[in-house]
């Protein structure tokens, strides 16, 4: 764009009843010095005068950053001096230098949303006029091919339709993190292909994401790019496992995430389309297809998305505070999951009997028989909770308590003990074992308020510094 014109600037819409108000006083403008009015939608707007500049295009209106019509513009050598938007008798009148400008009309008038803000349309002229570049190569589809089909039949999917990144859309995903589009999040395995801040856009747009959930899944693939987590065996294992992710803090209550009524279910939309989006990015940037490295024996439903933020309502420390954030930090926790074991207890009404119930179900991770080799996570509900709240129970109480329900005399569960043939090696006989390593066993609260039921969500049988540990990552805008 040529350097800006000295004088006066006024960028209008016929369809703003404020510009029409102002319209006759463009003759008058012009008449003091120069004038150039760049119309946004109809070129005979002032009469067609003179100066009178067509603008349907938006690229003045776009590079001149117009968010209001009308606005007046100062120009002095080529630089922007001063401007207003909307009417304000005043402040035209001290841009303009003319004293007695506007006599007849109101003193303010409020003006209307410029076109350029129009849905679609910010993101349309950032590509046309701005300095957009992307790194990402584009994909050109045949005039007669369905975009949505073409993604399925690229292999660019989890088996459900997603949403064709356009331009655009990533674009307007983009604007969800201050994070430069090119920065490197880690090697994305199998293929340990960069990760970036753009290739996560992309994907987050196919997964259905809004552009406020970015950050949340740029933490969660951040975590799942760590060695700690072990993402390569978890796509290569035979077993069920993919990351779970578990969101804390105001990040998940900004962006609507469900920590209640069917928090671990459908239905809503951040949930859904952040966890989708984690494993569309494992899919897409690093090549873990099902069949492929991916080999799992049966593998779970949650490997299309295993996503909920955890409910911090209560007197209880949240996940991200156990992990050493502040009670105020957004968290991000990656855990390499398989499926809900639902525990059904609606009898206890002591923390101690509780307890004893939650115990025994956890004793089934992996087999009854095995220690050590998986992680859990145990859900615990709004109803379960309060037994335990009100018996002055905190979660550390709980683990402590359940740590050791969980101790068990390692001869029952020894290899070939009680005719069953897997357990234990031969050499821990006589000696205690802990059913899970140390800090092996998270506790979260999450789900409705009615019901006395909570869940096991069962780690993957390679858990610990070898295989898997939980990775928290703070969610950085």
């Amino acid at each position: 764009m040529n350097p800006l014109p000295d004088g006066l600037i006024l960028v209008a819409k016929r369809g703003c009843p404020t510009c029409t108000l102002v319209e006759p006083l463009a003759a008058e403008l012009a008449g003091s010095g120069p004038l150039t009015v760049y119309v946004q939608d109809d070129p005979a707007y002032a009469g067609g005068m003179a100066g009178v500049v067509d603008d349907r295009s938006l690229e003045h209106s776009y590079r001149l950053n117009i968010e209001v019509v009308p606005t007046l513009i100062r120009v002095e050598n080529g630089r922007e001096v001063a401007r207003t938007y909307g009417w304000h008798r005043d402040d035209w009148r001290s841009l303009s230098g003319l004293d007695a400008l506007g006599e007849g009309l109101p003193a303010l008038r409020p003006g209307c949303g410029s076109k350029t803000l129009d849905p679609g349309v910010a993101e349309e002229l950032a590509l046309r006029f701005g300095d957009v570049r992307f790194a990402s190569r584009e994909v050109t589809l045949g005039d007669e091919e369905d975009a949505i089909e073409a993604c399925h039949q690229r292999g660019w999917t989890d088996g459900l339709p997603v949403v064709p990144p356009t331009r655009e859309r990533v674009l307007r995903m983009l604007a969800g993190t201050t994070r430069k589009p090119d920065e490197v999040l880690g090697m994305a395995p199998p293929d340990l292909a960069p990760c970036t801040v753009e290739k996560v856009a992309i994907n987050a747009v196919m997964a259905g994401c809004k552009p406020e959930y970015l950050p949340i899944v740029l933490a969660a693939v951040e975590a799942a790019l760590v060695d700690e987590f072990g993402m390569h065996g978890v796509l290569c294992t035979t077993m069920f496992a993919g990351p779970v992710v578990i969101v804390n803090g105001p990040a998940a209550r900004a962006v609507g995430m469900n920590s209640g009524v069917n928090a671990l279910g459908q239905g809503n939309r951040a949930n859904a389309s952040i966890g989708r989006a984690l494993q569309l990015v494992i899919r897409n940037v690093g090549g873990g297809r099902p069949g492929e490295v991916d080999r799992a024996t049966l593998g779970n439903p949650g490997k299309l998305s295993f996503c909920f933020a955890e409910a911090e309502d209560s007197g209880w420390d949240s996940l991200a505070v156990e992990r050493g954030f502040g009670a105020g930090a957004s968290t991000v926790t990656l855990f390499a999951g398989e499926g809900v074991q639902g525990i059904v207890d609606q009898k206890s009404r002591t923390p101690e009997s509780l307890a004893k119930s939650f115990a025994l179900c956890l004793r089934a991770v992996d087999h009854p028989k095995l220690a050590m080799a998986g992680d859990a996570v145990l859900v615990v509900s709004p109803e379960h909770s309060r037994v335990f709240i009100q018996a002055g129970w905190s979660k550390a109480r709980l683990l402590d308590e359940l740590t050791a329900l969980l101790t068990f005399d390692a001869d029952d569960m020894l290899a070939g003990a009680g005719g069953i043939a897997e357990g234990l090696p031969a050499a821990l006989a006589g000696k205690k074992v802990p059913k899970f390593r140390p800090g092996g066993l998270l506790i979260v609260r999450a789900g409705g308020s009615a019901g006395l039921f909570s869940a096991v969500i069962a780690g993957w049988a390679a858990s610990g510094p070898t295989g898997s540990t939980p990775v928290t990552r703070e969610i950085a805008l």
